[in-house]
Parts: C-alpha cells; sequence; structure tokens
C-alpha cells in the first residue's frame, strides 16, 4: 500500500510539474521577435526546434538509442517528408516569397495543432509555440497569401481558405486555340496515324483515358497513369515527376516517346506539310517558320490554355453562394481540412503547385507488393536528388469524381479508397468510413465546366 502511495505521490507531481511547465510554455515567448515580420517567423521557426524534424539536414537527437531509436528516426523522416522548413527559412532571410503550398501547411498545421507533437515537447519545453508565435505566424501566412498569391474571387469570408476558386479563363490565342484544338485530335502525331494527345486524354472524360496505364502505338502499354489535361495550365510543371516546365515543353514529348506515339519531327512535319490546308493555317499563324516542332507545341499549348474548368458547386460556395453545396459537403470540406488534406491540395488546382511523396507516414510501394519500377521514382529521375525519390507533382484535385483510376500507377479504382489509403499512407491513420464518405462527397463538387466536357 505504501508503494503505490507514493507512485500515486510521485505520478501527482511530475503531473503538477508538466502543468506548471506546459503554462509557462503557453505565456512565455521562446523566440526573438525584433526585427521585420519576415524576421521573427524565421526566428520561430529556428528557435522553437522546428528544424530539428523538418529538414533534411536533421540529425538523431541524443535520446535515439535502443528501443526509441526507430520511432524517433520515422517521426524525423515523415516530418522531413511533410515539408523542409529549410527554403522557407532561407527565403525569409534573403527576403523572397515563401512557396504558396508551404504557407498552406504550415497555416493547417496550426489550425489543427498538429505541431509540435505532444511526445516531442515533453522532452523539449521549449519547442512549444506560445499565443503570440501562433498568432504571429497565423498573421504571416494569412498577409502573404493576400499579397502574393491573392484569391480575388472568394468572398470575404473565404479570403483565407486553402483553396481558391477557378478563374474563368486565361488569356489566349484564339485562333491559335483553334489550330491547336484540330493538332491535340490528330492522329498523324504518331508513327502509323493511330494515336493523337486526345487517345489518352479525352475531353469528354474528364481530360484522361480510364486506364491503369496509357495505351500508345502498336498497343504498347505505358509506364504511369494519364493525368488530366484540364486545368493542367494553372500546374508549376507538366509530367508526374515535372520534367517539363510548361505546356509547349510537354507537348513535345509524347510525339517522340517509343511508348506512345513513337514518331519524331521530320516525320510529323513532313505528313501535315502535305495537308495543303493544314499549310495554309500555319503560314498564316507563323508566317516566319510555317510547320514545325515550336509552331506544333506552341499551338497545342494555346489549345490547352483554353481547358480550365470554373464554376464547380464548391467554387460558387467560395464565391459566397453559401446554397451552393450541401451541409453534409460542407461538413466534409472541414474534414479535408483537418485530416491534412488540404496541406497538399490547396490553391486554385487544388495540386500541381508543389511536389510531395507518396507515403508520408508510411510505405506505399512496400504494401503495394510489387516490383519498383522507373515511373515510380518519381522526380529523382529529373533532379537525380536522393531526397526525391517517390516523390511526384501533387494531382490536381479538381474534377477527381472524373478522372478513375488514381494515383501515378493507376491502381486504386474507386474514389473513397483513394481518400482513405491517401490519409493511410500520408499520415500514418486508418479514416473511419463516415469520415470517408463525407469526403467523397466534397470531392464530387469539385467538377467544373468547360464547353467540351459535355460537348457529344
Amino acid at each position: 500500500m505504501k508503494k503505490i502511495k507514493l507512485l500515486f505521490t510521485v505520478c501527482l507531481g511530475v503531473g503538477v510539474l508538466l502543468i506548471i511547465v506546459a503554462l509557462i510554455c503557453r505565456y512565455s515567448t521562446n523566440s526573438d521577435l525584433s526585427g521585420t515580420t519576415d524576421q521573427q517567423v524565421a526566428n520561430i521557426l529556428k528557435s522553437n526546434d522546428c528544424l530539428a524534424c523538418h529538414s533534411f539536414t536533421a540529425e538523431d537527437p541524443f535520446y535515439a538509442i535502443g528501443p526509441a531509436k526507430k520511432m524517433v528516426q520515422k517521426d524525423i523522416k515523415s516530418g522531413q517528408r511533410f515539408i523542409d522548413l529549410i527554403p522557407v527559412v532561407e527565403n525569409l532571410e534573403a527576403g523572397k516569397a515563401v512557396a504558396e503550398i508551404d504557407l498552406i501547411k504550415i497555416k493547417q498545421s496550426i489550425l489543427n495543432q498538429s505541431m509540435p507533437q505532444t511526445k516531442y515537447q515533453i522532452l523539449h519545453w521549449s519547442s512549444h509555440l506560445n499565443g503570440k508565435e501562433l498568432e504571429l505566424l497565423s498573421q504571416w501566412v494569412d498577409e502573404n497569401r493576400k499579397t502574393v498569391y491573392p484569391n480575388h474571387l472568394a468572398a470575404t469570408q473565404f479570403i483565407n481558405e486553402p483553396i481558391k476558386p477557378i478563374r474563368e479563363s486565361i488569356p489566349v490565342n484564339a485562333t491559335k486555340a483553334e489550330l491547336g484544338f484540330d493538332l491535340f485530335h490528330d492522329t498523324r502525331l504518331s508513327a502509323n496515324n493511330t494515336i493523337s494527345c486526345a487517345t489518352c486524354h479525352g475531353l469528354t472524360i474528364g481530360g484522361v483515358d480510364g486506364l491503369k496505364t496509357s495505351k500508345g502505338i502498336h498497343d504498347q502499354i505505358g509506364g504511369i497513369n494519364a493525368p488530366t489535361v484540364y486545368n493542367a495550365a494553372l500546374n508549376m510543371a507538366q509530367f508526374w515527376d515535372g520534367r517539363s516546365k510548361d505546356l509547349q515543353a510537354q507537348a513535345g514529348g509524347p510525339p517522340l516517346d517509343m511508348l506512345e506515339m513513337g514518331s519524331n519531327w521530320e516525320e510529323i512535319t513532313s505528313k501535315l506539310k502535305e495537308d495543303k490546308t493544314m499549310m495554309k493555317r500555319f503560314l498564316e499563324l507563323y508566317a516566319a517558320e510555317g510547320i514545325t516542332e515550336n509552331s506544333i507545341t506552341d499551338a497545342i499549348a494555346e489549345f490547352e490554355k483554353t481547358l480550365l474548368t470554373p464554376n464547380a458547386k464548391f467554387d460558387k460556395y467560395l464565391k459566397g453562394d453559401l446554397a451552393a453545396i450541401t451541409p453534409e459537403e460542407i461538413e466534409g470540406y472541414e474534414l479535408f481540412k483537418s485530416n491534412n488534406c488540404a496541406s497538399c491540395h490547396g490553391g486554385e488546382n487544388m495540386g500541381g503547385i508543389s511536389y510531395d511523396y507518396i507515403g508520408v507516414a508510411q510505405d506505399y510501394f512496400a504494401d503495394r507488393g510489387t516490383e519498383l519500377h522507373a515511373k515510380d521514382m518519381g522526380r529523382i529521375g529529373v533532379s537525380s536528388l536522393e531526397v526525391d525519390k517517390h516523390k511526384f507533382k501533387t494531382p490536381s484535385l479538381r474534377n477527381i469524381a472524373l478522372t478513375a483510376p488514381y494515383f501515378h500507377d493507376g491502381t486504386i479504382n474507386t474514389l473513397p479508397e483513394a481518400v482513405k489509403l491517401m490519409h493511410k499512407y500520408q499520415m500514418g491513420k486508418e479514416m473511419n468510413e463516415e469520415t470517408v464518405n463525407k469526403i467523397t462527397l466534397f470531392l464530387e463538387t469539385l467538377t467544373g465546366e468547360n464547353q467540351y466536357m459535355t460537348k457529344k
């Protein structure tokens, strides 16, 4: 009995001590809050041990020994994969803009009270972000998004949401776009005149082909799922690994790929030049060069700029039409945010503005149980940096209800399954069916409008 009382007294004492420490941390200032706002934010991120997990220079702490080592290393790896704060701090100290997706991730972490983790604070009391620091970080994010990445279309109450409504259009040369439409559907861009851009990016079916991985000339099967061409103009780069900087560079890839169109520019231009009407159209628009690789890809890119899909139900809601979506769909959106989905799928295109890992918290490829292929490597194939292994351009969630199957390997057939597995591999947690279904309802409000989506 005495031992039990002693143990109870010790536990009570420790508990009281932790409460006192927590209160001290809550109302004390850990960071140097002098200087410009950018300097203050940089100081908060550095002095509160944020870089101890959220940087690729992070080292194991002294207590990472024995059974604790594996757990600590897993936490550090997840932190690194969620967000690398080194570029954020470097940009702040250099007076440069912080990437929009990093601003969104920081704000979502504040709103969800997910950082720093409680188990980390127990051994690192100084890592606690107090009220003043949290308020400063939140205001800094909002101000930066307002000035650097303005949200002109949203209603006042939704200005600081992680998602922005899609604009109605972007500037385009209409005559070039008309030529680009025809080229997009022209099978002469392939070696055997059987494959066009539209073969893998069907405009009436969400800008995809509905296949696990696409089929090219001679029925060859590609190694990766075709991403939607809709809203691709809003992406920071093109292809899953971001190897093309813009739409025009992307348009020049498939015609030369031996699994896709298997042709070459000499052959393609020669075939098109035999078409007198096509030649006339090119000379009217590209008088100095006529039909060339540059003029072909330029026209296709100009057409693809017209493939925005505004006026989704959720965009109407963000613009102030509060009746545009149901209470259940609104609840799904709140769950989308509170489960950190918006941390990667934010901005106007709800993706396409960052490279993120598949498997932040758990190993997707180990569970998949099939052989790794070159297309599974992701961004590393472009950058040659080991930290980019299994990192992909985050896909847009716009029109996601139309673009199954999902993931870069096309292995997931339904939207609820994709939601559930994403949460498992990105957050390391199982999501219950009710939450999955509500988030799915929200995602179904993201289908927008474009003349080709409904064209028969």
